[in-house]
């Protein structure tokens, strides 16, 4: 299965037992809307994020492009083996589609890359990837025997965030490696912003709608919003509708101006 373009976010969700069956609920929304886009993180909630994940697509494993990541520190040949049977039970499926590693970890990458070529090779994970990595990062990876087929690097992109088109977005798109734009409401700030409340009135649409759209109107992109409730899914959902005119790119634009030159990769 190909990455789908827009999925959902499970960040800080599995982190109170009071909150699970709207969390549960939300997700299971999320797929019934074709929002089969699930990332997860072995650190969200210290594994509670992917119990809850693995709740909402149970029975459902067919729907799901599933990510999730391991910490730096399980990032060796001895470690990462047990850090993934751990994640696949907490998700209870056999197989995770993409597994990265979420941050750079003091690990030699080759060690990293043959761990991760090994599960692969076992069936355990069918493709393996980064969060967190510039472009340095990425042409040392692509350096070492077998980091060429890294499918994905899962970084911080939003209308707020363009740092990433100064270099590597580019750098990712020329070696088909997938970007997926985590936290791309900039942690609700951009719901807020005067630049998109203003196009958001003119269109019909609400201001998280225009800055998702911002993001899916560029191929190269998939974007991970937060599914936080129901109410939430569904507007997620309906920003594949909604088509930026000129006059909104103009002023978005405006508002939010491309990198003039390289930024260090930002990062939350």
């Amino acid at each position: 299965m190909a990455m789908p373009r827009l999925g959902m976010g499970t960040w800080h969700m599995g982190e109170s037992a009071g909150e699970r069956a709207a969390e549960v609920a939300a997700l299971r929304l999320g797929l019934d809307l074709g929002l089969s886009l699930v990332d997860t993180a072995e650190m969200y909630g210290e594994g509670g994020a992917e119990r809850v994940v693995g709740e909402a697509i149970r029975g459902r494993r067919d729907e799901v492009f599933l990510v999730t990541k391991f910490y730096p520190h399980h990032a060796s040949k001895r470690a990462l083996p047990k850090a993934c049977a751990a994640s696949l039970e907490r998700l209870g499926v056999e197989a995770i589609d993409l597994y990265l590693l979420h941050w750079r970890s003091s690990v030699p990458l080759e060690e990293t890359v043959e761990a991760l070529e090994a599960l692969v090779e076992s069936g355990s994970i069918r493709a393996w990837g980064v969060s967190n990595f510039d472009v340095a990062d990425m042409e040392e990876l692509g350096a070492i025997a077998g980091g060429e087929r890294v499918a994905a690097n899962q970084v911080l992109y939003n209308l707020a965030r363009r740092g990433i088109e100064f270099d590597l977005l580019g750098w990712c798109a020329g070696r088909d490696v997938d970007v997926m734009a985590y936290s791309p409401l900039d942690e609700g700030a951009l719901a807020a912003h005067p630049a998109l409340r203003g196009i958001a009135e003119r269109i019909g649409a609400t201001p998280a709608q225009v800055a998702l759209a911002w993001l899916l109107r560029d191929q190269r992109v998939a974007v991970i919003p937060k599914a936080s409730s129901v109410e939430h899914v569904r507007d997620n959902a309906a920003a594949r509708g909604i088509a930026l005119d000129a006059e909104a790119l103009a002023a978005l634009e405006a508002a939010f101006p491309p990198p003039r030159r390289k930024r260090a990769l930002e990062i939350i």
